[in-house]
């Protein structure tokens, strides 16, 4: 008996020994990517959401509480200031190239393999999103490869071999190549190709049950979602965009990845435009906390990661004395301007006005070389901590969810 007891008593210490040694996987995994989000443009969007309130301080965003982070060089194989694809082509291949490349090697002959089609070959469904074009730069980089960012038409014929379950974004470049002369159009390739176009939210909503889609803002749209500043109503949203991502992904009994980027905090942040930026950022915050509140019901099985692809416009919060003025924005979301978004964004002597009245300054229109905020939470968040590349959080997911990189 005594023996009988003594095999019990290591049985079970060896079960939970291996119990214990288990990791848990992720099942669900939302990448966003805020398109030149340094932490600088987060901390005014926080401290304007304080003063709306009336204090100093920064209330924080969806994703700023997550409770770890870290931050990610973002160079490029090419530059020490990154442009977008080679940062796009890091962040989800895990391998650097030159700027204007997307996915491919610096030497112009290797392939390089979004993390998106190893997650897919595992089993997982995959939804790539973003308020961009979906064959723009950053959405580009999850699926397609080219040796120039901008042969859109090229990168867009990649999306029906994909298979992937779903794709979200203001619409498709040059769907007709850069002449308009190309053919098969990328609308008709793609709809051939197994894809239900979905042409809005409420167009979504009449055909989510479709095995494969693809949302836009409207029909055949060449166009970026408007942006969140003096966007129309019923227009297509970032918010949506994830809501609609979670509601085809999560059919699949294995799991989902999906990234979305929020592209137009990048550009914004090009014309030094204050309150654009801000309040795209916002945005962006509102569509992270769609992912939480999954998460919150599914915190077992769930990984956030937030990041960004590169900084950009070198904001400033300060330009002469210990204060800044964000009170501004109110004026600027109140103002006719915002009817045209483009023409208001190029105002150079707006834009200069509106910055010297809220005491910030820019460094560049273009992008800036700073390491990039890392926020996690969820099933493997604790690899996110601290300093890495950026090639290094693909590699990081594809852990956290058991996958072969």
């Amino acid at each position: 008996m005594k023996k009988i007891l003594n095999i019990i008593a290591v049985a079970v210490l060896l079960c939970v020994a291996v119990s214990c040694g288990r990791q848990e996987k992720a099942k669900y995994v939302f990448y966003f990517i805020g398109d030149g989000m340094s932490s600088t443009i987060v901390a005014a969007a926080e401290a304007y959401l304080a003063q709306e309130r009336g204090v100093i301080g920064m209330d924080p965003l969806s994703f700023t509480v997550f409770p770890v982070m870290g931050e990610a060089t973002s160079f490029s194989a090419s530059n020490i200031i990154t442009d977008s694809s080679a940062a796009g082509t890091a962040l989800s291949t895990g391998e650097k190239t030159n700027n204007g490349m997307l996915c491919i090697a610096p030497d112009s002959t290797t392939l390089q393999t979004s993390i998106a089609y190893k997650i897919h070959d595992a089993g997982f469904s995959v939804g790539v999103s973003s308020t961009t074009t979906i064959n723009h730069a950053t959405p580009a980089s999850f699926f397609g490869h080219n040796i120039k960012r901008g042969n859109y038409y090229e990168i867009g014929k990649e999306i029906p071999a994909t298979g992937f379950e779903y794709f979200a974004g203001g619409g498709l470049y040059h769907p007709n190549g850069k002449d308009s002369t190309q053919t098969p159009n990328l609308f008709d390739m793609i709809a051939d190709g197994g894809y239900t176009i979905c042409n809005g939210y409420e167009d979504f909503k009449t055909k989510k049950d479709a095995e494969r889609i693809m949302l836009i803002q409207s029909e055949r749209s060449e166009e970026i979602c408007p942006y969140a500043l003096g966007r129309p109503e019923g227009a297509l949203t970032l918010s949506q965009i994830v809501e609609a991502g979670i509601s085809v992904l999560e059919r699949n009994r294995k799991g989902f990845f999906l990234m979305t980027e929020g592209g137009l905090i990048d550009w914004t942040a090009h014309s030094n435009d204050l309150a654009g930026t801000i309040i795209e950022t916002l945005d962006f915050s509102d569509a992270i906390a769609v992912a939480k509140a999954f998460y919150d019901r599914h915190p077992k099985e769930t990984l956030i990661v937030v990041t960004a692809d590169h900084e950009t416009g070198g904001l400033g919060l300060g330009r002469r004395g210990y204060t800044f003025d964000l009170t501004v924005i109110d004026s600027v979301k109140k103002s006719d301007t915002t009817t045209d978004v483009e023409e208001y964004m190029n105002d150079r002597k707006s834009m200069d006005s509106l910055n010297r009245a809220a005491r910030v300054g820019w460094t560049t229109g273009s992008h800036s070389g700073g390491p990039v905020p890392v926020w996690a939470i969820g099933v493997g968040s604790e690899k996110f901590a601290g300093r890495q590349d950026n090639t290094d959080i693909p590699k990081k997911i594809c852990e956290a969810m058991g996958v072969a990189f």
